[in-house]
């Protein structure tokens, strides 16, 4: 793991080993050193060794979750001058080990590396490692160690990494650490540790890396870190120390900071920052840390790619306004969490396009009248948490809450509330009636449940979790003990990695029994590292702390074991209860996984606890029992109008919209006609293979793009309807939004928002006067936002749906550049029973893949596929299909796989960019491109996980073996001739694809039944851009 660490200057090291690992046979090892690491491995536990090859391994790759048993040898000189083969490395990781640290390391003197990490180890550490005077790195994390850190550890002269993280330790840090000049990792995460931070730290130039959280330190938060000039990462978070957080400008290399949950409400502390720098953070947490005054300045010099990745300022007292200029650094931030502070002013609309996970709830932020939240719930987007976002003291005016559920409560209120966090409807005790709460939820979510009587937000992602995904929800696949009650309620939790908020509402005031029901059904309970874990939240009930420091485990007295808490709580006249559950930076965080930590709950009961008064006087059942005889001839009166039994049945397209679930609006031919002049041709923007795309007006002042579809039109039909079925359940910022349509006579319109900066294709290679400037952040953010969209259809949508067209034309760009993927007319369900879809080859040739382009073979792996294409347009600037003589074609996907077998990718970038790009955000973009056009569907990932990997988030696999035309000579130089010529492309060469409708045959148009904005060469698309 520290490999680079072992190679040591010569001034320092007292013995010198050779680097030249080998296995060695028991001659080769001194007896002395045989027997010496016998003693060692018999103390800690490990029984199996071979001794007839001790020395059995190479040094183990640096993997953090794989189980590691290995003895390292090497020759080392050292003492009198003779070498000899000796011990030089010892690695038992994720092994259980059951013993003790062993004293007698100092029986293998030329020892550098000793990892224990996540064993079964107890007792404490030996005073005696001091006289090891090679060691360079110590760890003993995910153990069960006990005691204080010896002062005799600072005897190692070459000690520059000590972790021991996830143990029981105890005591104040020893000052002789101090001396050690050339440490550079200290981890000491998740012990007992109490004093203040010993002043001798200050000598710790060298220091990279420093973890001191969840720990009981006193005192202030050493001003002595500045001093430390190298340090790349910090974490202090529920230390024990108090604020203020000292400036951290001059600590230039500092790219990981993570400060959270001081100690002492009363220490108001300014910014540490005078400016966010988002090329040079990776992660900056300063959560619950008592910060005042405005958000700081995030600045990005010009051509440099952004490198931060989360931004949690929550829980504190920031105030202000957040500029519409902040947008320029901040868009592109995955995840920005600014929950519970007292931002004012109206939001800014970089966040509402920005489709990213952002937490804005519990602020002060104002509304202004019109604002496209106005109307809005409390989720906007997938990723936009605007819970009490906004202040409700004054309804009078502009000052709104995002929520008004009084509006939808019964007249009588409601009594009671059962939730199964987590899991699907089930009743107890023959009686009682827990609700369903399987929302997958998310880093920045709030769920209002269907009935509007309860609700849950959620906050924060799961630190050093390297997974494309995780899930919110947690299922029990073990056995609970044999006297749980009702055990339907802990088979599943819900759970979250910062803050999970439940409310309930429309209940009546007074006073309320609310059971917390929990059970840890992560940990193990044998005898194994799973079983160290330590999950440690805190519990809030209407914004009072009821639980400190809350361990399920030793509540309920073990694993898989229920623990109800009860506590009474008053509800006012607002009708509303919330409980909280937070995680105040304590506990294990990489036990038995990385990721597994936070807040967790199975199941939630409010009752009241006053007498119910009876609820409806017997007027008022005379009154029911009329007015529901009434509503009931009205709803059969319906129904058979309805179905044509009281008149003329319409056309059969109204007849089939009428079936739709429908989400939009019915727009009357008389407004259509008024909002674009009666469909003068000035209007028109589009043309497509079954109508015409017009931009319209309407008398709100709207601006709207309208697609009239020609009704003599079976095809055209179909893909109405399917468009209308599809896209009107939709809503998410990467997807256009339908607003409604009109059926009347034999005119189908669907009118749809307005995208300002048309279509992708024309944005790129488009006629010249057309095309936009698209800088590499601009192409980047543009690509990750249609990877966010498809990842939206694919998985998160209640409708699973296969688009089948995805290509650049089909990829509209709004007036901030935000891409939105459009034309659902030839989308499918993705039925999940099925593996695949066999059905009618539809889509765009250059953008199917080649199972379905072939074998009519349809899964979400076919979209990856053209999204792969089109993130190669965007690299490129140019179309994916060129047109040559005799009906072939030359492909932008060919050219990339010759590059990439010549190991020149980045001859792919547009050379319109020049040198402004980041090299390895392109060589991320490239790669993950190539990786979603692989010939094998299965290779390909899913779209969540290339929204990851793009966001430098996930690990991209390797390739594997793929297609190519390297070895048609003739081929791959008309390729060269081609994509390295510097000029532009022609039109025609730019806008000639082929589309491929089962029902039609190829075309030289680009277009496809269903382009909102299509590229049509002959249209008056290119010459008219109103």
């Amino acid at each position: 793991m520290f490999l680079v660490r072992l190679l040591l200057p010569a001034s320092i090291v007292m013995t010198v080993c050779f680097a030249t690992f080998a296995s060695g046979a028991l001659d080769q090892l001194p007896d002395d050193e045989v027997q010496a690491l016998r003693d060692i491995l018999h103390t800690l536990g490990k029984k199996d060794w071979d001794f007839s090859n001790p020395c059995n391994s190479t040094v183990p790759p640096t993997d953090d979750t794989k189980k590691i048993a290995a003895v390292t040898c090497s020759n080392c000189t050292f003492g009198n001058g003779n070498e000899s083969y000796r011990v030089v490395g010892i690695y038992f990781m994720r092994q259980n080990l059951p013993g003790t640290l062993p004293p007698d390391l100092g029986k293998l003197p030329c020892l550098q590396v000793f990892d224990l990490s996540y064993n079964y180890l107890n007792g404490s550490i030996p005073s005696a490692w001091g006289s090891l005077k090679q060691l360079v790195n110590i760890s003993v994390s995910g153990n069960r160690l006990t005691g204080p850190i010896p002062g005799d550890l600072a005897k190692i002269p070459t000690l520059t990494s000590l972790t021991v993280e996830y143990n029981q330790l105890s005591g104040n840090l020893p000052l002789e650490l101090g001396s050690l000049s050339s440490l550079e990792v200290l981890k000491l995460r998740s012990n007992n540790f109490t004093g203040e931070l010993p002043s001798s730290f200050a000598n710790l130039t060298s220091m990279t890396e420093f973890r001191i959280s969840d720990n009981q330190f006193s005192g202030q938060i050493s001003s002595y870190i500045q001093n430390w000039k190298n340090l790349t990462k910090l974490y202090i978070q529920a230390s024990g120390l108090k604020g203020p957080i000292p400036p951290l400008d001059l600590l230039g290399k500092l790219t990981v900071l993570m400060i959270s949950d001081l100690n002492g409400s009363d220490q108001v502390t300014n910014f540490p920052l005078k400016n966010i720098d988002v090329a040079r953070w990776k992660t900056l947490i300063l959560r619950n840390c008592n910060l005042t005054g405005p958000l700081p300045e995030p600045i990005l010099s010009p051509g440099v790619g952004i490198s931060l990745l989360t931004l949690d300022l929550s829980f504190n007292s920031l105030s202000g306004e957040i500029p519409e200029s902040f947008g320029s650094s901040l868009r592109d931030v995955p995840r920005i969490y600014l929950t519970r502070n007292l931002f004012t002013g109206p939001i800014p609309d970089w966040i509402l396009d920005g489709g990213k996970n952002i937490d804005l709830s519990y602020n002060k932020f104002t509304i202004p009248e019109g604002s496209k939240l106005s109307s809005s719930n409390c989720q906007y987007g997938k990723g936009i948490n605007l819970f009490a976002s906004s202040s409700m003291d004054n309804e009078t005016s502009n000052i709104v809450s995002c929520l008004r559920i009084s509006s939808r409560c019964p007249k009588n209120g409601q009594y009671k509330l059962h939730i199964n966090c987590g899991g699907q409807e089930v009743t107890v005790n023959n009686s009682i009636k827990f609700d369903a709460d399987t929302n997958s939820g998310g880093p920045s979510n709030f769920f209002l449940a269907q009935d509007y009587y309860w609700s849950f937000s959620s906050t924060g992602h799961f630190l050093l979790d390297n997974r494309p995904k995780k899930a919110f929800i947690l299922s029990n696949l073990s056995r609970l003990s044999t006297d749980t009650t009702n055990p339907e309620l802990y088979m599943t939790a819900r759970f979250s990695p910062l803050s999970l908020t439940y409310y309930a509402f429309c209940l009546v005031s007074g006073k309320y029994r609310v059971r917390l029901h929990f059970a840890e059904i992560v940990f193990t309970d044998d005898e194994t590292y799973k079983s160290l874990g330590r999950r440690v939240f805190d519990v809030y009930i209407q914004g009072e702390r009821r639980l400190k420091d809350f361990d399920i485990v030793k509540a309920a007295g073990g694993v898989r074991k229920p623990n109800i808490q009860s506590f009474d709580a008053v509800v006012t006249n607002s009708g509303t209860l919330e409980i909280r559950f937070y995680w105040a930076g304590k506990g294990t965080n990489t036990i038995p996984s990385i990721g597994d930590y936070g807040p967790l709950i199975s199941a939630i009961s409010v009752d009241y606890l006053d007498q119910i008064p009876s609820s409806i006087p017997k007027g008022g059942v005379v009154g029911i029992i009329v007015a529901g005889a009434f509503v009931i001839i009205l709803f059969i009166v319906a129904i058979l109008w309805w179905k044509g039994c009281l008149g003329q049945r319409s056309s059969a397209t109204e007849h089939d919209l009428r079936g739709l679930d429908l989400k939009t609006g019915i727009f009357t031919l008389r407004q259509i006609k008024t909002a674009t002049n009666n469909f003068d041709a000035a209007n028109k923007i589009g043309e497509g293979g079954f109508g015409s795309v017009y931009k319209g007006l309407l008398s709100d002042g709207t601006t709207m793009a309208i697609k009239q579809l020609s009704s003599k039109s079976k095809q055209g039909n179909r893909e109405f309807l399917n468009e209308i079925g599809m896209i009107s359940a939709l809503q998410h910022p990467h997807l256009v939004k339908l607003y409604g349509c009109c059926v009347e006579g034999n005119q189908l319109l669907l009118v749809y928002e307005y995208m300002e900066n048309n279509s992708l294709a024309r944005a790129l290679f488009g006629p010249e006067e057309y095309q936009l400037q698209l800088d590499w952040p601009t192409r980047h953010r543009i690509c990750v936002g249609i990877a966010r969209g498809l990842a939206y259809l694919h998985e998160e949508s209640r409708l699973k749906i296969v688009h089948r067209d995805i290509k650049a034309t089909n990829v509209l760009l709004d007036k901030n550049l935000n891409p939105k993927i459009s034309d659902f007319g030839m989308a499918k369900l993705d039925e999940e029973d099925n593996t695949h879809i066999s059905t009618r080859i539809a889509g765009t040739y250059g953008y199917m893949a080649p199972e379905y382009a072939m074998r009519g073979y349809l899964t979400d792996k076919a979209d990856v596929y053209s999204f792969g294409v089109v993130a190669l347009e965007i690299v490129n600037g140019k179309s994916n299909t060129s047109p040559r003589s005799k009906g072939e074609a030359l492909h932008l996907l060919d050219w990339a796989l010759v590059l990439k077998e010549k190991g020149n990718l980045l001859d792919l970038v547009d050379p319109r960019l020049g040198s402004n790009y980041m090299k390895e955000e392109v060589m991320r973009l490239i790669n993950v491109a190539l990786l979603c056009t692989n010939v094998s569907a299965s290779v390909r990932p899913t779209m969540s996980s290339v929204v990851s990997m793009l966001e430098g988030d996930a690990v991209i696999p390797e390739l594997g073996p793929n297609l190519s035309i390297i070895d048609d000579e003739m081929k791959v130089k008309a390729l060269c001739e081609h994509f390295q010529d510097k000029k532009e492309l022609s039109r025609s060469e730019n806008s000639q694809t082929q589309s491929l409708l089962r029902d039609d045959p190829f075309t030289g148009s680009s277009t496809s039944a269903v382009d909102l904005y299509p590229i049509n060469v002959d249209s008056s698309y290119w010459e008219k851009r109103v």
